[in-house]
């Protein structure tokens, strides 16, 4: 849970979080990269975060089919 006095909408939001698997992550990456992305992202009518999970799932089934072979 939020720590101090959470609002009640705080607090229903990280339980539906946790309920339904979602999380948040922060990385640091370079800013011309993130601008481009971002610009990319709006070209192809696209959400960051869409894009983001579809290119990490590409990966995780690319690098498993490699070393289940």
């Amino acid at each position: 849970m939020p720590i101090g006095s959470p609002k009640p909408q705080t607090v229903a939001t990280r339980k539906y979080e946790k309920k339904t698997g979602w999380m948040s992550k922060s990385y640091k990456m370079k800013k011309e990269v993130v601008d481009d992305f971002a610009k990319a992202c709006e070209l192809a009518g696209v959400s960051q975060a869409g894009q983001l999970m579809k290119m990490m799932q590409e990966f995780i089934e690319q690098i498993t089919n490699e070393h289940s072979e």
